[in-house]
């Protein structure tokens, strides 16, 4: 509105005598006033509201995004009927065996690099601008996969490199994953890698949790944001995708305790090739007390849960999780893209030069973490995204994954 009125100032002024208002007779038939603008003590008014509105504002993150803390009690996830009137739950019991002793960095997403922090009793919430939803196919469909497509391995468009382990029942999964920011062709590409808990069929029933550093967790996704930067983000669906679930908070379903953690915001710092190596370990699990999927960022750091009353096969527990990468290859040119997966090298170029997940492990119906031990390798397209898996004493089963695309 600011913009719109300087404009208009600046127009009106070039016209002069068109400044003053005629009068015009109402439905009393008496005479307004005429009145002249002032241009002068206008501009001047104006300029004390925008010193004031800087002062009072803060500035956005060097991302770009603007982070509001949000009253926990008021965010989205609060909108559901189930959950009306109620307050975020604070603690889960953790999985036994979990290592808490690692220090969490504090600044691992890019608008805390300014200092700013939201209170206690809040939430950071990542701002959605009228921008984000005009890049999107429909204001309904924002925030949310398209229905046609279909995320497992036979979906259309969708590629993947992924280890995954089924046959039994699961209660969560851990892992952690190097941080990269790979590049993606289009804005209707995405380049992920996540932690995927799965329940049900790849048809109408499926109910799955997704937390990752690109799809649930860590995600490059123009069209969503906007940028190329790998950010955190969460997707749960209960019906493969179809009316429910959406990515980060852009419905009622998760419930953020964190204040200290936006969902959807870029991550910082990153890897690079033949460079520094980051990781970031992620958790989801479900809590034995309450039933509900929890989500840990870091080790330690509770992020919030998904209410066990959203799913109708996961309310009890999952009977696949899959770790890896997934992009998505509209091939707007013609042929495969060259959107990049992981760091966008092959796996066997290992250490420091292709994307890993180490130290997998899954969560027993007696909640407790244990390695994976039937493990399953599937790269759909092997020439241009592959993985390989091994076993070491410091990283606990591990895989590198990823590739160029077209090649």
């Amino acid at each position: 509105m600011i913009r719109i009125f300087v404009a208009f100032l600046v127009v009106s002024t070039s016209l002069g005598p068109v400044l003053s208002l005629q009068s015009v007779p109402d439905s009393g038939h008496r005479q307004l006033q005429n009145c002249t603008l002032n241009p002068y003590k206008d501009i001047q008014k104006l300029r004390r509201v925008q010193a004031y509105l800087k002062k009072i504002n803060k500035p956005a993150s060097p991302d770009g995004d603007v982070i509001d803390c949000v009253p926990s009690h008021l965010q989205p996830a609060f909108d559901h009927p189930r959950l009306k009137g109620q307050k975020p739950l604070k603690q889960a019991v953790r999985p036994k065996g979990h290592n808490l002793t690692e220090a969490v960095s504090e600044s691992f997403q890019l608008w805390r690099d300014t200092g700013e922090s939201c209170p206690k009793g809040t939430v950071p919430i990542r701002r959605t601008t009228e921008q984000d939803i005009l890049r999107g196919s429909s204001v309904r469909r924002y925030g949310r996969i398209r229905r046609h497509v279909r995320r497992d391995s036979t979906g259309y468009g969708h590629e993947h490199a992924v280890v995954f382990e089924n046959g039994d029942q699961y209660y969560g999964a851990k892992a952690s994953l190097s941080v990269w920011a790979p590049r993606v062709t289009n804005e209707y590409e995405f380049s992920l890698s996540q932690i995927w808990i799965i329940s049900g069929s790849f048809g109408n029933d499926l109910n799955t949790i997704e937390a990752v550093v690109w799809s649930c967790f860590f995600q490059v996704s123009p069209e969503l944001y906007g940028d190329n930067y790998p950010r955190f983000f969460t997707y749960w669906t209960s019906d493969a995708y179809r009316t429910t679930g959406c990515y980060n908070l852009l419905c009622s379903g998760f419930v953020q305790t964190n204040n200290k953690v936006a969902i959807g915001a870029a991550i910082s710092p990153r890897s690079s090739y033949n460079g520094r190596q980051f990781d970031i370990g992620l958790m989801v699990w479900k809590d034995p007390k309450h039933g509900h999927w929890w989500l840990e960022f870091g080790p330690g750091l509770l992020v919030g849960y998904w209410p066990a009353f959203l799913f109708s096969h996961l309310r009890s527990h999952a009977n696949m999780v899959q770790f890896g990468g997934e992009i998505v290859n509209t091939r707007s040119s013609g042929f495969h893209t060259s959107t990049q997966m992981g760091s966008g090298h092959f796996a066997e170029e290992g250490f420091r030069k292709a994307a890993y997940f180490r130290n997998l492990q899954t969560v027993d119906w007696d909640n407790n973490l244990v390695p994976l031990t039937n493990i399953h390798l599937k790269a759909d397209r092997g020439n241009c995204y592959d993985i390989r898996q091994g076993r070491n004493r410091v990283w606990g089963t591990y895989f590198y994954y990823g590739g160029p695309g077209r090649n």
